[in-house]
Formats: C-alpha cells, structure tokens, sequence
C-alpha cells in the first residue's frame, strides 16, 4: 500500500543525511534566527502565552473530535456497508478529513480535490452512482483503522525488538534474506509500520559503522520486502481491493499464486545485491528467543486468517468486513493482555492515510460506474482482449507508478470496470495482474511512501535504492507476473 510519509519520520534526526539536508542546515538556521527576530519586532509578537494556549486545546479538540469520527466510521464498516451504514460511515470520513486539511500533503489534497469535482458531475449527471463509491470508502476506510489499530497494538510489543535485531545476524546471503522475507513477514501485521523498524535499524548501522555494501543490500531488502506483501498477504489493500472488486475469485487461490510469485521475486533479488563480506559478523545465538517472537507474530497472522475465514463461511461477510473484524479482535486481545491504564489508541492522525486510500477508493469506483453506465448494458469486448489486458496490467501500474500516479487509482478503476466487464472464470488472471502490479509498484518506483521512507532513514536517494538497485529486478519480475496473468487468463477462457 502506498501512504504519506511526511508524518513518518521514525528515526532519530541524525540519520537523516540527505545532502541538500546537510547543505541547507545552515541556511535553515539563519531563516530561523531571522524569523525568530522578526516575530520579537512584531508587536504583540510571542507575547501572548494564552492565545497560544488557546490554539494548543484547538488542536487537541480537533484532533479528539477526529478521532471520535474514525472510531464512527470504523463502527459503520463494521456494521455492513448497506444503505445505513455507508450514510453514516462515507460522511464521518468526508469530516475527518475536513478537519484535517490542513495537516494534509499535497498528494491527498490533489486526490480530495479531484474526488470532489466528481461528485459534483454525478450529483448533476447521475446522483445514483455516488451510493457505490460511498460504500467502498465506508468499506475500506473500516479497514485502514482496523490495520492502523493492529499495527499501533503489535508495534509496542518486545517481540518487534528481538526480530528486528536478530535481521543483522548471520552470513552475508541469510542476512539479505532475513530482512526481505522479515520485511514481508511483518508488513502482514505492522503494514508500514514493518518499513519504519526495519528502516531505522539500517539508520542506526549506518551510523555505527558507516555506509557499505550491507547496508545498501539492506536497504534493498526492506523495500522489496514491503512490496511482496502487497502480492500475498491477506490484510494488504491491494488483496483487499482485488477480492472485493473483481468477480470470480477465490481469496485462497489467489494467494496461492501470488505468493510463490514473491517468493521467487525475493530470492532472484540475492542475484540482483552487491557483493559483502562477512568478516566481523557476530553470529546469532539467540535462535530460541528469536523463534518464539517469530511463533508470536505468526500466532496473530494465523488468528486473523483463521477469523476471515469462519466469518465469511458462517457469517457471510464480504472479505473486507471480515478482515476489519478479524484485525479488531487481536487488536481486543492486545488491549486486555496490556498493562492496566493502556486505553484505546488515538486516531487523530491518519488524515493522509485515509485521504488518499478513500479519496482514491471513492474516485475508482465511482468513475468506473459511469463509464460502465455510459458503455451500456450491450459493450462486451471481444475474448482475445483478456489475456492481453492482463498481460498489460502489471506495466501500466509500473508505468503509472513511475510518473507518481498510486496504484490505488488504477487498481480501482480497472477493478470496478472488471466487475462489469470482465468473465468471472477469468476474474483469477486478472487478480494476480493487479496485486502484483501493485505490489512491484510500490517496491519499484521512487515516489512510493516506503521509498521516500527509506531515504529519510538511512540518507539513500529514493530514484537510487528504488530504480538504480532494483529496476532489472522490477523488469525481470514484471515480466513473471504478467505472464502468469496471462497464462491463467488463457487457460480460464480457452483452456
């Protein structure tokens, strides 16, 4: 998933080493000398203790009323996202974001601003096409809180620190596959909370021994890492996303194609480091430890994959509502096994987050309704087209992702014209085209949140550890995926 990382930092401010950081530090200090200057020179200036007091409780009452509004939404995609439930839930996001503006970056600004223009075209053109795009923005933004809400409650737990160590142990090839399947491994729970530990960690290598070989593979890794969840874990939005919009498929078969994908996209990545040595390289001798954080993690991803599981059997949930709830009663349990006083997370802090994944939900959806509606009931393409659009797919995203274009944005608008669209027995080709698009994506691209994550924590340049690193691998790894997709495409129609 892609998110702001402006509101991430995660490390200490030593490790931001950019250059123009470094070269401007000194400048910046001056401008703050002088603005510092200026405000004692202005009448009234800094001399109003209670006014600034004032806005200090603004800001808090802002940020409680916001997170009132998250807990409601949260409610409301929970409860189901019929009629009643999308009228309470879409609204409660549209105000959470309006009092967050103007804490937001420009990217989900730009998004909201677009979101807005087309509920006007519709509310004049066709008022009944904003009732889809409010139950999907109800829907994930149900489940955007349920994985903040895990990631918050798993995130404090000492089990993150023992795995997060141990990543650096060992020979130069284990230590590279550690923190990329680590890295896959956590982001199932901690979602881009994974990106931060692992990150800082290579800050924090950096600093002790300076740059190297490692640290760079290292750096290689976590970005790589992140991007295979997108490709197979059952929380990630692009999973999520796929299964929710794309007819025919079955979350167990996708999964079970898509994640020997990343997988083999993992290992290809040792082909694709540089070469280190291992001399002064303790070795880890706390494998006992280390496995029982390990079981500890995996305990979590099975209950979670287990609840989904029974509550769309018996329950007859749709796969986000049971993975929202499956996520809220780990998150139950985290909080009855803290310490006594530990209260219920804020979230007053996810304007970005829940502004570019709903404003981009709500946007993918509703325009592909209209240009369904405007394709009419008879606009059927012809069979050859499937297997070729799903051989494209995977490029497009990349391409999108290269320009700085989400993915969310393509992924719902191809998935929500494929509703309509696209065969049902083929809707498994066309699943494993948009998850892996997404997920090489966000690995791949430099203005992905994980990159521009990674470069504020360890001082790499994000077009360097993203394209320069790894852009054969994106190649040889696109190639994979959309000739997967297409294969399974072929053989569902044809075969």
């Amino acid at each position: 998933m892609q998110l702001s990382a402006d509101r991430r930092r995660g490390g200490p401010s030593h490790l931001h080493r950019s250059r123009r950081d470094r070269g401007h530090r000194r400048g910046a200090a001056g401008r703050g000398t002088a603005r510092r200057q200026q405000l004692r020179r202005r009448p009234g200036g800094d001399r109003h203790p209670a006014a600034a007091a004032g806005g200090l409780n603004a800001n808090l009452d802002s940020a409680r009323l916001r997170s009132a509004l998250a807990y409601i939404a949260l409610a409301a995609g929970v409860a189901g996202v019929g009629h009643g439930a999308a009228v309470v839930g879409a609204p409660a996001v549209l105000a959470y974001v309006a009092l967050a503006w103007p804490s937001l970056n420009r990217v989900p600004r730009f998004i909201l601003a677009v979101a807005a223009a087309t509920t006007g075209v519709c509310l004049l053109a066709a008022p009944a096409l904003l009732v889809d795009g409010g139950r999907t923005l109800t829907r994930l933004a149900a489940l955007i809180i349920a994985v903040m809400l895990l990631a918050h409650t798993l995130g404090r737990s000492r089990h993150l620190g023992v795995i997060s160590e141990h990543l650096f142990s060992g020979r130069a090839l284990t230590r590279y596959l550690s923190v990329t399947f680590g890295s896959l491994f956590l982001a199932v729970p901690l979602n881009f909370g994974a990106v931060s530990v692992v990150g800082t960690l290579i800050g924090r290598e950096i600093e002790r021994h300076g740059d190297s070989a490692g640290t760079r593979n290292a750096a290689r890794g976590v970005l790589r890492g992140f991007g295979s969840a997108s490709l197979c874990s059952p929380l990630s939005i692009a999973v999520v996303l796929t299964l929710t919009l794309v007819p025919g498929i079955d979350g167990t078969s996708l999964i079970a194609l898509t994640f020997p994908l990343a997988a083999t996209y993992l290992c290809l990545g040792a082909w694709f480091r540089e070469p280190e040595s291992d001399a002064g390289r303790v070795p880890d001798r706390s494998a006992g430890r280390v496995a029982a954080s390990w079981l500890f993690f995996a305990g979590c991803i099975g209950l979670i994959c287990v609840g989904t599981g029974l509550l769309r059997q018996l329950a007859g949930f749709d796969y986000a509502r049971a993975v929202t709830c499956s996520c809220l009663a780990v998150v139950a349990l985290g909080l009855l096994g803290a310490p006594r006083g530990e209260r219920v997370p804020a979230m007053g802090g996810i304007g970005n987050e829940l502004a570019i994944i709903g404003g981009s939900a709500f946007l993918g959806a509703t325009l592909s309704a209209f240009v369904a509606t405007r394709l009419g009931a008879d606009f059927a393409l012809p069979l050859w087209s499937f297997p070729l659009v799903a051989l494209g797919t995977p490029w497009l995203l990349f391409g999108g992702g290269l320009c700085g274009l989400n993915p969310l944005v393509l992924v719902t608008l191809l998935g929500g014209l494929a509703g309509r669209l696209w065969p049902p027995a083929a809707g498994l080709g066309l699943g494993i085209a948009l998850v892996s698009g997404w997920g090489l994506t966000i690995a791949g691209t430099p203005y992905s949140a994980n990159a521009l994550l990674v470069q504020r924590l360890t001082g790499y340049d994000n077009w360097r550890v993203s394209v320069t690193w790894s852009g054969r691998l994106s190649l040889c790894a696109l190639t994979l995926a959309s000739m997967l997709a297409a294969a399974v495409t072929v053989t569902a129609l044809f075969g």
